[in-house]
C-alpha cells in the first residue's frame, strides 16, 4: 500500500512539474502564416515578404534556425531573443529569375517552443519574360 501510495505522489508531482514548465514556455503567435503573391512578373527577379509574429510566452522566444524548402527562397529572421509580450519578423524572398510557373514554398521556424516547429508558406504565379 506504501508503494502505491509512493507511485501517485510521484506521479501526481511529475505531472504539476510538467504542467508548470508549459506555462514558462515561449510561445510564438504569427498574425498570418501564408503570403499568396498574386501573379508576378519574372523581370522583377524577386519578391519578399514579412510574417510578423508576437511572443505571447512567458519566457524569452529564441529563434534557433529557419530554413526554406529550396534554393529559390532566402529567410531571414530577428536574431535577438523576443522578450514576452514583444514582436519580431521573419522575411522571405522568392527569387524569379528562370522560374516561370506557380511555386508554393515552405518556411520551417525551429525555436526554443518545445516539441514545435512552425511552418510559414509562400505563393504566386511567376509569368514569363516575353
Amino acid at each position: 500500500m506504501k508503494k502505491l501510495s509512493l507511485v501517485v505522489l510521484l506521479t501526481v508531482f511529475v505531472g504539476s512539474m510538467a504542467f508548470s514548465q508549459k506555462q514558462n514556455n515561449p510561445e510564438m503567435d504569427f498574425k498570418r502564416t501564408e503570403h499568396n503573391f498574386g501573379i508576378i512578373k519574372e523581370e522583377m527577379g524577386s519578391v519578399s515578404t514579412q510574417f510578423e509574429f508576437t511572443n505571447t510566452g512567458k519566457s524569452p522566444l529564441i529563434i534557433q534556425r529557419v530554413s526554406a524548402s529550396c534554393g529559390c527562397t532566402t529567410p531571414s529572421y530577428t536574431k535577438e531573443p523576443v522578450l514576452p509580450g514583444k514582436s519580431g519578423t521573419i522575411s522571405a524572398t522568392y527569387s524569379t529569375v528562370r522560374r516561370p510557373g506557380t511555386f508554393n514554398k515552405t518556411i520551417r521556424v525551429y525555436t526554443n517552443v518545445p516539441d514545435t516547429v512552425y511552418v510559414l508558406t509562400i505563393k504566386g504565379n511567376v509569368t514569363p519574360k516575353q
